[in-house]
């Protein structure tokens, strides 16, 4: 029986398998792949990230898997979402469903007031941080975003996190562009007004707007997981059978 591909694009935090925990049952019924974007390793040192190179890693894992099927379903969160985006208006005919969790997509909605505001209050940190060290980027940005004090790093996988973290590319400069013609997801956890403004965008441009509990994670929630997988069954549905 042949299945279908679903990809996963993780966030700015915890990469491959481990930033879809919920998912991991999807296997079950399609191919699933848990990509790891580009700087995100665990044993070579974090590289700046690169909205292009994501795209790439994308694009290869949707190509002929060597049983003449190409293409399948994207499911990205955060900052991957930005990727996964460049991906299907680059090749829409490889991605046959979008799902975009918390989507990063700032650079379409630059000039509605919650984006606005919040790259007001990030963009002189951005301007800097190849001034200040992994440490402390990553605790003035935690202290920016979530209005909190974060601890040193002690662990080594710990201080990689914190420099991968100041190695984004800030997601406002993205080159982003509305994807004509590929069924849309955009889920959100309904905690944070600049991803409800993201998602009020997506949605005016045709996209499907679910929210569930869970935060900036709302994936990891029963809601969440649930509108992923019926998404991609509905779409699926939609397709042209293949042979294996």
């Amino acid at each position: 029986m042949f299945k279908q591909r679903v990809v996963f694009v993780h966030g700015a935090g915890t990469y491959g398998a481990a930033a879809w925990p919920r998912q991991h049952g999807m296997a079950l019924s399609y191919d699933a792949l848990f990509l790891r974007r580009h700087g995100y390793d665990a044993v070579a040192e974090p590289q700046e990230s690169s909205f292009a190179e994501d795209t790439a890693i994308i694009l290869r894992s949707l190509a002929d898997d060597g049983r003449g099927a190409a293409g399948g379903h994207v499911v990205a969160h955060a900052q991957g979402a930005i990727a996964a985006m460049m991906a299907a208006v680059e090749r829409p005919d490889l991605v046959f469903s979008l799902t975009l969790v918390e989507p990063a997509c700032l650079s379409l909605t630059a000039e509605l007031p919650a984006t606005a505001a919040h790259i007001s209050l990030m963009q002189p940190l951005f301007d800097v941080r190849h001034q200040l060290s992994d440490e402390d980027f990553q605790r003035e940005f935690v202290r920016r975003i979530y209005a909190t004090d974060l601890q040193q790093p002690a662990t080594a996988e710990e201080k990689r996190s914190a420099r991968r973290l100041r190695l984004q590319a800030p997601s406002w400069e993205a080159p982003l562009h509305i994807v004509p013609g590929v069924p849309t997801l955009v889920l959100t956890g309904g905690w944070e007004p600049l991803y409800e403004e993201i998602a009020g965008y997506l949605r005016e441009t045709g996209a499907l707007h679910r929210v569930a509990a869970g935060g900036h994670r709302p994936q990891d929630s029963l809601d969440g997981d649930r509108a992923i997988r019926q998404f991609i069954s509905g779409v699926s549905r939609s397709q042209p059978a293949r042979a294996s």
